[in-house]
Formats: structure tokens, sequence, C-alpha cells
């Protein structure tokens, strides 16, 4: 870990029902990802369970997982859906992120 922020794009895949956001880093061949599944609906608005966000440890201190869960955020703004953050890690982003809170499930 070198604390460094990590150049990283980020793509989207749709995987079934749900979708995994994918985190590719400059100079590294190893990936990182934040699961999702289909969660129902809720006040009309299709909801998606964030649930597992997975960083190898090569990869630790970059902030790629931020990085995957402002993706996941922005793309609920943008698209209408909201997040149920059963990811300890999505989890604990939204409790440092009060103005995210229209967006949980």
């Amino acid at each position: 870990m070198d604390g460094t922020r990590a150049e990283v794009t980020i793509t989207h895949h749709v995987q079934g029902q749900g979708g995994c956001y994918l985190a590719v880093v400059a100079g590294s061949a190893q990936e990182a990802y934040l699961q999702w599944e289909p969660g129902g609906m809720q006040g009309g608005k299709e909801v998606r369970i964030a649930a597992h966000t997975v960083v190898p440890r090569a990869l630790g201190g970059r902030g790629v997982a931020g990085q995957l869960t402002r993706r996941l955020v922005e793309d609920a703004a943008r698209l209408g859906f909201l997040i149920r953050p059963d990811c300890s890690y999505v989890a604990a982003k939204f409790a440092e992120n009060p103005d995210w809170a229209a967006l949980k499930a």
C-alpha cells in the first residue's frame, strides 16, 4: 500500500439480474470490483443491493474502493435507483456522506 491515488478506469457490467462495477488500475494486472444484486422496488424506484466490494491487497490504499462506490452513487443519482448498502464498506461511505441519504434504500 503506497497511499497514492491510482489512475482508475471504472466500467459497469450487467451480470444476470445484477451487475458489477469493475475497476482497472493503470499499471496493474489486478482488478477491483463492486458487485450489486437486485433488491426489488421501494417507493416506485428500483433498489440495487451493494453486496460486495473487493480490492486486491496489491491495490489497497489507493482509493479504488471509494471510486467504485462513488460511481455507483453517481449512477443512482443519474438513473434514479436506490442503493441498499449491505456491503460494510459502502455502508460506511453512506455514513460519511449524509448528502447521499436520498439515494439510500
